[in-house]
């Protein structure tokens, strides 16, 4: 008989005590989630991350103590270490910016609904980029204007496209979208272990530290509008 995966291990990080409420009874009822801690501030969610080993970690930007921000690099030096998805309100995007630049796997909106909140937790487990559609195309736009690292020996960005193949390229887009890999695996009509390996092969090429990297990357480059 084949044993059950072991559900998404989930800490959650906000201070108002009301969202930690509505989050928990959300993910609560959802099939392979488990929430296994729950934190006031950014301090005691690097504690209890190291005691739980969460798979993901939704954290508050806004914090008392130590917010959110400061929590994301002790947070990502654990090991395993967490995938980090930050809560924010519309209007935050300078510190969704910073987030991303510190290494968090996504964003998201405090108002989305429950569908949306269980989805991001499945996407960031899954190792996909959990990016909000209501606020991503001002974040993507200042981290534009803001300009960032080159990837890879500062090359430049058409040098590191050209190092893909056809569908490399076709992947690339399609995380400027921010499409899901089982998004991609949708529209490509292949498997999801294959979107994988090219987002792998992506990332290896083009220098880029992760999936939002790459979306920048697709939006320089022309691939991504």
């Amino acid at each position: 008989m084949t044993e059950p995966a072991r559900p998404i291990r989930v800490l959650l990080a906000d201070d108002e005590t009301m969202i930690r409420h509505g989050v928990r009874l959300i993910l609560r009822h959802a099939d392979g989630i488990e929430v296994v801690a729950e934190a006031r501030d950014g301090r005691q969610a690097v504690e209890m991350a190291a005691a739980h080993r969460p798979d993901v970690v939704l954290l508050d930007i806004r914090m008392p103590v130590h917010d959110g921000l400061a929590a994301i690099a002790p947070l990502l030096a654990l090991d395993p270490a967490p995938r980090v998805v930050m809560l924010t309100t519309f209007g935050d995007d300078d510190n969704v910016v910073r987030a991303l630049r510190e290494g968090a796997a996504g964003f998201l909106l405090k108002d989305e609904g429950p569908q949306e909140l269980i989805s991001a937790v499945r996407a960031a487990a899954a190792g996909d980029a959990v990016l909000s559609p209501g606020v991503t195309g001002a974040v993507i736009s200042r981290m534009l204007t803001a300009g960032g690292p080159q990837g890879a020996g500062g090359m430049p960005g058409d040098e590191r496209i050209a190092r893909l193949t056809g569908r490399e390229r076709e992947v690339l887009a399609m995380l400027g979208e921010g499409l899901s890999n089982q998004d991609i695996a949708a529209r490509l009509g292949i498997g999801i272990g294959t979107v994988k390996t090219h987002v792998g092969a992506i990332l290896d090429k083009t220098g880029s530290s992760s999936r939002v990297q790459a979306a920048l990357l697709a939006h320089r480059t022309g691939l991504a509008s």
